[in-house]
């Protein structure tokens, strides 16, 4: 029997209403509606439970954008980032709601290589591109950008982007000393006034309280999946973990966590029956590196398609925005912004000097997650993350752990080469 073809859906007049491009994204629409098809609905076994996450990937352009513009009209101000170090508890203490913004596609590059220099990261040109081009639902719907300091193609690219869409820019410290956690604390202490004056309202203790339990709800649902994915043999694709946690950075929190629980409790059912997507001898990869905003599951595609399977992602995607809570026991402003710091302090992008955390947590990974062998994923002129692979892969070295350091972009001109890279690895991991 034919499969139906998946369909982004489509929402014309609401696109209209947002000033986009709307020829230009209906174009867009359909090759991402037959690229996901074609990469994650012919998997073979998939847990019933995803059929959630294809619901909301069918209404990232339209149902869900639709929710933002209608608590916006009510009130809640909406912020877009492209960070995890974003205070994501003080966005909805306020009311408001907080997305990542498109940036993983090569598209809008063109666009945004008529003013950027073509020699900066995939993620920052593709991200400009999409506001430029105004191709993207998210990017209409902002009360305003969330940008940091994480490098500086992005620190710069705020500059430009601040005369296309408000950009409010946060520093973030590159050491971990008292006197950067001071300025971090500073930081904060601003970005909840930005809050306000945006919203016209104070935030209140209590109503901090009430979003670290939501966040960090919403963490554990995900740490919980991590710990299922890291089953042998795995009850769920790397490609479908690395789709939620994408997935992760536009759904509503609570609901989120709702059916990542859900899906959690279905995937402890099959570890039970001895349900799995590949057979306990499949080689195990984690992959570690630079984020991958949708829809760029080169790398995942590849590993899998070649007959190996992902069971951790080390990156700001995956563990790295999840694996920290935040103390729920401070209850007075002052004592929640420190422990809010602390949380935010704890996470290892690569941006910080020294990083030896970042080394330590991979390994530490490696071993929770019986990965076999580890793959080193870097975006193009992500020089922070490129260079820490060679302390990464001198650890790989110390611990006799099989590495394959892989420089990419979001074109599709690299996949032959690098299919044949990543066969030759999983060769290597089979002994």
């Amino acid at each position: 029997m034919e499969t139906a073809a998946f369909e982004i859906k489509q929402y014309k007049d609401m696109w209209h209403e947002l000033g986009m491009d709307v020829e230009r994204f209906e174009k867009m629409r359909c090759v991402l509606g037959d690229v996901y098809q074609k990469a994650f609905l012919f998997q073979n076994n998939r847990p019933k439970g995803m059929g959630y996450f294809d619901w909301i990937v069918s209404e990232i352009h339209g149902g869900r954008v639709r929710e933002i513009l209608d608590a916006k009209k009510q009130g809640s101000p909406v912020v877009g980032t492209f960070c995890v170090y974003v205070p994501e508890e003080l966005v909805i203490a306020a009311g408001g709601i907080c997305l990542g913004l498109c940036g993983g596609s090569p598209g809008p590059i063109p666009d945004a290589e008529k003013v950027l220099p073509r020699n900066i990261c995939p993620m920052v040109k593709s991200a400009y591109g999409f506001k430029v081009a105004k191709v993207c639902p998210y990017f209409q719907s902002v009360d305003f950008v969330y940008g940091e300091t994480t490098c500086d193609a992005k620190k710069k690219t705020w500059e430009l982007l601040d005369r296309e869409v408000p950009t409010y820019v946060m520093e973030i410290p590159q050491m971990k000393r008292k006197r950067d956690k001071t300025l971090w604390v500073e930081e904060v202490k601003d970005f909840k006034a930005q809050m306000e004056k945006v919203t016209g309202k104070s935030i209140t203790a209590e109503a901090v309280s009430e979003a670290v339990k939501i966040m960090n709800n919403k963490r554990r649902a995900l740490q919980r999946l991590n710990k299922l994915q890291h089953h042998n043999p795995s009850p769920i694709s790397g490609k479908d973990v690395l789709l939620i946690e994408q997935i992760a950075f536009y759904d509503n929190p609570v609901r989120f966590a709702e059916k990542v629980n859900a899906l959690c409790d279905e995937l402890d059912e099959r570890v039970k029956k001895g349900i799995s997507v590949a057979p306990a001898k499949t080689p195990r990869v984690l992959v570690s590196g630079t984020p991958m905003a949708m829809p760029n599951w080169k790398i995942h595609n590849i590993v899998e398609n070649a007959g190996g399977i992902v069971v951790n992602d080390e990156s700001c995607i995956g563990t790295r925005y999840y694996k920290d809570l935040m103390d729920e026991n401070a209850n007075d402003l002052d004592t929640q912004i420190e422990a809010l710091t602390e949380r935010y302090m704890k996470i290892d992008c690569s941006c910080f000097t020294p990083n030896n955390d970042r080394v330590d947590q991979v390994l530490k990974e490696h071993k929770e997650s019986g990965a076999q062998g580890i793959v080193h994923y870097c975006l193009q002129f992500c020089h922070t993350y490129n260079i820490e692979a060679i302390k990464l892969k001198e650890m790989c070295e110390r611990e006799g752990i099989p590495f394959l350091a892989i420089e990419s972009d979001y074109s599709p001109e690299d996949v032959g080469q690098l299919q044949t890279r990543i066969e030759a690895f999983l060769e290597q991991i089979k002994g």
